[in-house]
């Protein structure tokens, strides 16, 4: 059934190799041909919905199965009263026995196979390379996804944007990406992009690059049942953020204390920042220790509570620690790992575990103890924790993700486009909400402190992290795109947010 994708709910998310294993074996089920049918059809639906006054449309076929589906949707366009300017990279001789099929209906139907693509187009459907991309996008492939970006008013990816790994959401050539992510010169981009999933919803269009080359997704199942095949990771909705009701009979002590340590000289405002967005969402008081030049009140705040360290018990409440903490949170941290029971890690914090055997040891050693960690590094700062370098986790979010999460036996947010939460025996999330306004000075300090309300209100790290994360991201989405979010006016956000 073909849907669009919304947030209201989580999706499961399968993994190519998933895939395949989906399609096999609903192909040995099925008459042949079938899936290639189905998946064409729910194409041509979609085509028909995104641009239904076309006047002309375009559908770049590649020399494989994802081609097979865009001559089979041209063939149901062609007999609705369209009439597709198709294009076919490659041999024609070549194609698989199923794309080989939908080439003949096409062309009984009246598709005419055209040299070379209009120069302009209203849709373009990109049937290209799809899931089954394993080489690098070069040639005539090349060639043609260039000039569909730069002279469609509208594109529509069939399963994936070609070249982009179903996986990972990265290109094999960062060098292309850049140039067809800048591709457009007239058009409004990503606004005209959509991209149909087929029989399942793949993780690399929620995050890195896919993020961008997406789109808009949807999806068709192509009436096969997935529900027995076991996610590789769930796309967060709405549906996983519920927040208990309020009693009227609460106090400042039943929603949880959270102390923010951080602020060194220079870096105070990240401390604070991380603390109102504590105080917004609804933590019972928040406590900051400054480890640079002391101040008595926040006069934008004056409900933050200002304490010296000393005058912290970490062993009460939730910590966290390490937003603009710079040198001076090394000194602090042994002490936060071993008492506080509830942590949130984040920048400074998180780079001077990185250099310290012995500070990675006590993170270690806190899941043995029964406490909860939550980790929320960018990838430069997941980089420095796995020891690689920050393209190497960019290329496998959702690998270094589980990778620190299974390491120190935590909690991680990994922090970006398409941020990933994962944890210890935990299928990960991907988070589908935020966008670019969020990339401004501050807004992971506001981050830290959110997950640390949810988590002294008393949720476990995990869930903590997701709504956390979620929440965050869709504060963005509700800003008007054409403001800037700075990082306090979004902690103020959480105050409305359910």
């Amino acid at each position: 059934m073909l849907q669009r994708v919304p947030t209201t709910r989580s999706w499961p998310l399968h993994s190519s190799a998933a895939t395949r294993r989906l399609e096999h074996s609903a192909a040995a089920q099925l008459a042949p041909h079938t899936l290639m049918q189905r998946a064409g059809l729910a194409v041509a639906r979609l085509a028909r919905a995104l641009a239904p006054h076309a006047q002309t449309l375009w559908v770049a076929c590649g020399p494989g199965n994802n081609g097979g589906d865009g001559l089979e949707a041209a063939m149901h366009l062609q007999r609705w009263g369209y009439r597709p300017v198709v294009t076919l990279c490659g041999d024609a001789s070549r194609l698989p026995a199923d794309a080989a099929a939908s080439l003949a209906r096409a062309l009984q139907a009246g598709v005419q196979i055209a040299a070379q693509p209009p120069a302009q187009c209203d849709l373009a459907i990109d049937a290209l390379l799809g899931l089954g991309a394993s080489r690098p996008v070069e040639g005539l492939l090349r060639e043609h996804l260039l000039h569909m970006h730069r002279s469609a008013r509208a594109v529509l990816c069939i399963d994936l944007p070609s070249g982009l790994d179903a996986d990972t959401g990265t290109y094999t050539d960062p060098a292309f990406a850049t140039q067809l992510i800048a591709a457009p010169a007239v058009f409004h981009w990503p606004a005209a992009l959509f991209c149909l999933n087929l029989l399942t919803l793949k993780p690399g269009v929620f995050t890195a690059q896919g993020k961008d080359a997406a789109g808009r997704v949807w999806w068709d199942d192509l009436a096969v049942d997935s529900s027995a095949a076991p996610p590789d990771a769930w796309l967060l909705g709405a549906d996983r953020m519920q927040s208990p009701a309020r009693p009227h009979a609460s106090h400042k002590g039943s929603w949880g204390d959270v102390a923010v340590i951080g602020g060194a000289p220079g870096m105070t405002g990240a401390a604070l920042l991380a603390a109102r967005a504590a105080l917004h969402a609804g933590a019972g008081r928040v406590l900051v220790a400054l480890l640079g030049q002391p101040i008595d009140v926040d006069v934008q705040q004056p409900e933050l509570m200002l304490r010296s360290l000393s005058q912290i018990d970490l062993r009460e409440g939730t910590v966290v620690c390490g937003c603009g903490g710079g040198d001076a949170v090394r000194q602090v941290l042994p002490s936060v790992l071993s008492q506080a029971p509830r942590l949130v890690l984040d920048a400074d914090a998180l780079n001077a575990i990185a250099a310290d055997t012995a500070l990675q040891a006590l993170l270690r050693a806190r899941a043995d103890r029964g406490y909860a960690s939550v980790l929320t590094p960018h990838p430069l700062e997941a980089a420095r924790l796995l020891g690689q370098s920050t393209a190497q986790v960019q290329g496998q979010r959702l690998s270094a993700a589980q990778q620190l999460a299974e390491r120190w036996a935590c909690t991680v947010v990994l922090k970006g486009a398409g941020s990933v939460i994962a944890a210890p025996g935990q299928v990960p999330c991907l988070n589908p909400t935020g966008n670019a306004l969020l990339a401004t000075a501050g807004t992971g300090d506001v981050l830290a402190g959110l997950i640390g309300a949810l988590l002294a209100a008393g949720k476990d790290g995990f869930a903590a992290a997701c709504t956390g994360t979620y929440r965050h991201g869709l504060a963005a989405d509700q800003w008007p795109a054409n403001q800037a979010l700075t990082a306090s006016t979004l902690a103020r956000t959480f105050a409305s947010s359910p």
